[in-house]
């Protein structure tokens, strides 16, 4: 494993759990070159998620992209960097749920306004503005109405 601060390749594990209900271990480590700690989570991936854009295009499902999507939303609210991994957690166990490897981008975006719209309304609404592609302000207003 290398350690995101200096890419040495020599680390330690310190403390190892299951997390997730069990679906994933995390773990401590230690660089043995810097000596600065990090954490890595590993789980069984036994299907291969694929995105099927709006233009058809089909894409790999990146946890890190819907991850980079709610923390623009959540941006100076008062929202942990832990609910987000919540979130994206819980995104993606849906798809995977779904028992097929190919989903809609259009059930994800909605996964991810279903959570956010519970934990902070600014942040779903922001969210909603560039995954609905808002155009003008009559776009927030209906929004707004219907949350």
């Amino acid at each position: 494993m290398k350690c995101p601060f200096c890419a040495g390749e020599d680390s330690q594990v310190l403390e190892s759990r299951t997390v997730e209900e069990g679906n994933a271990i995390r773990r401590r480590r230690e660089c043995g070159k810097c000596g600065k700690r990090f954490t890595t989570f590993e789980k069984v991936r036994d299907t291969v998620l694929w995105v099927i854009k709006k233009s058809g295009r089909r894409e790999p499902f990146e946890r890190e992209k819907v991850k980079r999507g709610v923390l623009r939303a959540i941006e100076k609210r008062p929202v942990s960097l832990e609910l987000v991994d919540e979130v994206v957690d819980e995104v993606e166990r849906e798809m995977l749920r779904k028992g097929t490897e190919e989903v809609p981008s259009k059930l994800i975006g909605n996964a991810v306004l279903k959570r956010l719209k519970k934990i902070d309304k600014v942040a779903w609404l922001r969210f909603a503005s560039v995954y609905m592609e808002f155009e003008d302000v009559k776009d927030f207003e209906k929004a707004i109405d219907k949350a």
